[in-house]
This record gives structure tokens, sequence and C-alpha cells, in this order.
């Protein structure tokens, strides 16, 4: 008994089995992934194929998605369901009739229609329709059926994943657009961060003003074959009193953005937050990751994963209350906020839960604003719709988040870091609460993540937030 398609096993028709007239279909919905699949195996980048914005006006690129899934549904369903395993597929001739776009359901039809006894070919009908029903394929495919009777087990296909970050290249070009802002960055005496300046410059986000010693400033350039002749280089012996310029450079209006080197976070922090000489204000200093994971439908914050060690109650609603800011800052006019514990309900003995119910009540009061609050959620409630309806939990927020408040630092620092890590999430860092934005990022951080953190940065600044 042959398997239904999809099942366990998949059966062939020999020659002698197939009469004029069968028939077998397979259907697929196209996506921007499978245009990602598609070039990434052909090393194919005309922007007609993966510029989804070029491509929705382009003949070509419909032309495109026919020849992959049209043309290859009408493959999969020979070689898989009539004949099936053991045909051999000798050619074909086949029309594209009408345009195929993102998000069509295809289905391809191939119909016996000729034997040919000699050698056991034969030649096939072929048809695609779209879920109208409208045809977009038609033609012929000629194919040996095989002689001998084949049931294997159906092979479970890998699952691939496509990582794109549009939604930080968008971030990224936005930034682009306007006038570069001089940057005090502090101490960038190895190759990372000073690559990370003048990738800044070079991107149009940043005019860098380089503080630390100027010899080994000048070895790196050297190093690493980038001129910095036309760059305002301090000499400034060592990491402290670097962060100190820098601040200083903020305070006198030179700088606008305050960017860290080859230094401490600790150092720099010193020096930002002293009292009669620092760029303190009135709100609390936390950090916030803005992150472009590929598997999930909007950006998301991380908070706060650098700054904050164990954070009490109105430490909390501080760091939350400068992710809605920054949210508010890059376009989310209403973000939702998660604040996420290990379970869903309140526990005496949790205090991450206790947070949760205080600081939604103190949204409800008035005293965060900008914002829909709800918690405690455990992480996957707060990020997968099915995963909250399964625990019956009816909320604006959960399943949907656009910020994640952490119970404590290293909660943060370990998410962040498994989703740049394991889940492939392209993310931008900065520190707020201080007069000016401070990018910040990790010696493990890649060059797209220290280039997003200044885009980030220069968004906030433009907005005339106090970061």
């Amino acid at each position: 008994m042959t398997e239904a398609i999809g099942g366990q096993f998949i059966e062939n028709r020999t020659f002698e089995e197939l009469s004029p007239g069968d028939a077998a279909s397979l259907s697929h919905t196209v996506t921007q992934r499978d245009i990602d699949l598609f070039a990434t195996v052909t090393g194919d980048v005309n922007p007609a194929h993966v510029d989804p914005a070029y491509a929705a006006t382009d003949m070509f690129h419909h032309i495109i998605i026919q020849g992959m899934w049209g043309a290859g549904l009408i493959s999969a369903v020979l070689g898989t369901e009539l004949p099936g395993p053991g045909t051999i597929y000798l050619g074909q001739d086949l029309r594209f009739t009408h345009p195929v776009s993102i998000g069509d359901t295809i289905t391809a039809t191939v119909t016996v229609r000729e034997k040919k006894p000699a050698k056991g070919d034969v030649v096939l009908d072929c048809v695609c329709t779209n879920q109208t029903g409208q045809t977009v394929i038609a033609g012929n495919a000629f194919v040996r059926a095989p002689t001998s009777k084949i049931r294997v087990k159906r092979v479970r296909l890998p699952d691939v994943r496509v990582l794109r970050h549009d939604r930080m290249q968008a971030m990224m070009a936005r930034a682009a657009a306007g006038a570069a802002i001089p940057t005090a960055a502090v101490y960038p005496v190895d190759a990372a961060s000073l690559l990370a300046a003048l990738d800044g410059a070079k991107a149009g986000l940043i005019v860098p003003i380089l503080i630390g010693p100027a010899a080994r400033i000048q070895a790196v350039a050297h190093d690493v074959g980038a001129d910095i002749g036309g760059l305002r280089l301090i000499d400034v012996a060592d990491a402290a009193d670097a962060a100190a310029r820098g601040v200083a450079l903020v305070r006198s209006g030179e700088a606008g953005l305050l960017m860290k080197g080859d230094l401490h976070t600790s150092d720099l922090m010193h020096a930002v937050v002293a009292a009669d000489t620092g760029l303190r204000t009135a709100c609390r200093i936390s950090h916030v990751y803005l992150m472009d994971v590929p598997d999930y439908p909007r950006p998301l914050l991380v908070t706060d994963a650098a700054i904050n060690i164990a954070p009490d109650l109105m430490d909390k609603a501080g760091i939350v209350q400068n992710a809605i800011d920054l949210a508010h800052a890059i376009g989310i006019a209403q973000p939702r906020v998660a604040i996420l514990a290990a379970v869903e309900t309140i526990n005496d003995r949790m205090q991450s839960t206790l947070h949760a119910a205080a600081l939604c009540k103190m949204a409800d009061r008035g005293q965060i604003t900008g914002a829909l609050l709800d918690g405690p959620l455990a992480f996957d409630n707060a990020i997968n719709e099915a995963a909250s309806a399964e625990k019956g939990i009816v909320s604006p927020v959960a399943g949907r988040a656009d910020i994640l408040l952490v119970p404590d630092l290293e909660a943060g620092n370990m998410l962040a870091k498994q989703l740049t890590f394991m889940a492939g999430a392209e993310a931008a860092g900065l520190v707020l609460g201080a007069r000016v934005p401070i990018i910040l990022t990790s010696r493990a951080d890649s060059a797209a993540t220290r280039l997003a953190s200044c885009a980030l940065a220069v968004l906030m600044a433009r907005a005339g937030m106090t970061a």
C-alpha cells in the first residue's frame, strides 16, 4: 500500500504500473526564507532576488520564484510520488504563464500522458497553479520510469535556519542619513575598539575623538592599515585619565557621545558617575541590548545585562523606564514589557515575582509610563504566544514582548549572549541614564554589533534624549 504524501515511507510506481491519466501533486507556500536559501546555495545576490523592497516591483523576481519552486516542486513530485524513487529525469519543457509572489501557495501536479515502452520513458503533463487556481506554469516533463519496485523510509530533512537582520540594517541606514556626531572614543588601544570607531566614521555615524596614549593608538592604526591622520588624537597616558578626559569633552559640549574602548567597564563608569565631574542625571544608569533575533517578529530589548548587578525594586523601575524611552526613540510607540521570572505566579520566596507585581502596579499608578507592563512571566510565555496560550495567560504582553526586564545582571547577560551566539541575533548595546548615550560593547562582540551600537546611540542623540 502506497503511503500518503508526506507519510513515513515513499514508494514508486514502476513503468508497468503506470497508466495514462495517473496524477500526483505537491504544494508549497513561497516565503522570503525560500529566496534567501536559494541565494545562499547559488551565491546569487542579485537584488531582484534577495531585496524584498526591490523585488516587489521587479518581474524577474517573480520568474525566479517560478523557476525555483515551480520547477523544483515538479521535480519533487516526479522523484517522490509519480513515478517516484528510481526515476531518471530526462528533461522538461515549461512555460511561465503568470507571476508568482512571496506568499503564494503553489501546487504542482504531474499527469501521465504517454508511455514509450522501448526504453521505459514516460511523458507527463505538468501544471503549477496558485492558491486561486490560476495556472502559473505549464509544460511537459520527460522521465525514464523505474523498472523495480522501491519502498524506502522518507528522509527527514534538516531544519535549515536563515539569519536575516533586516531590522538592524534599517536602523543603521536611518542613522547614517543624518549628520555624524562627535564621539569621545575612550582608550581605543586595541584593533577591535579602534576599528569600531573608524568603522563608525566610515559609515557616516560618528566623528571619533581618539583619547589615550598616542603612540599606542598610532601603532595599532599602523598594524591594521588605518589612516587616523585626519582625526583628533588626545594623548592621555592611562585608561582612568582617558575616561575622565572623555567625560570632560562631553560636559564641555565637544562630544555628543561616549564610546568605550579597551578598558574595563568599571573604569569608564567610575568617571561617568563621579559626583561633581561626571555625567549623571536624575535617571537610573542602566544598560540595554537592542536585539534583532531572526526568528522573532519584532525588535527585542533586553535589560539590564551589564551595569546593575542585583537591582532592587526602585532600580528596576528606573531600568525599565530607560528601556521604554529607548523603545520610543526607535519607533515603538507603546512597547510591551515582560518582567521575567522563572514562573508566572506570585511566590513570596521568589523576589523577582514580587518585583514584577509591584512594577505592574507602579505602571497602573503612573510611576512608570509609556508602555504596557505584565509579569511575572517566564521567558517562553513572554516571547511565544502558543506557550502563553497553553498556560492560559490572558495578557496584551504575553507572547509579544518588545522589552524583557530580567531579574538581575547574571540572567540578562546570559540571555543576551545566548540570543547572540545560539540564536544568531545581532545586537546593539548602550548605557542609558547619563547625559549622552554611552556606546558600551564587550570584547566578544562582533564588528557588526559595535557598528550597530554606534547607530543606535546616534539615533538617541538626535532624538534629544538624555540617554
